[in-house]
């Protein structure tokens, strides 16, 4: 699993953007859904916490990509 750290959250759009670690050439960060917290609790995650996770291509769009199986990494 990659790692990262959440750059921005909307608690109440229930979504947020992770910047990688290992960011791409073009710096591009990964969009998440809540639905894809799958430890920790996407209510509690603020700015500059620590995660890892699993990217993919989004199926809205192939020439992007996002972050699923988040999870909080406690440090």
């Amino acid at each position: 699993m990659a790692t990262g750290t959440v750059k921005t959250i909307l608690l109440d759009k229930g979504f947020g953007f992770i910047s990688p670690d290992n960011a791409s050439a073009d710096g591009s960060d990964l969009f998440f859904h809540q639905s894809a917290v799958i430890e920790g609790d996407f209510q509690t995650m603020d700015r500059g916490d620590r995660v890892s996770f699993t990217d993919e291509p989004d199926p809205r769009n192939a020439t992007r990509r996002r972050a699923v199986n988040v999870v909080a990494i406690d440090e």
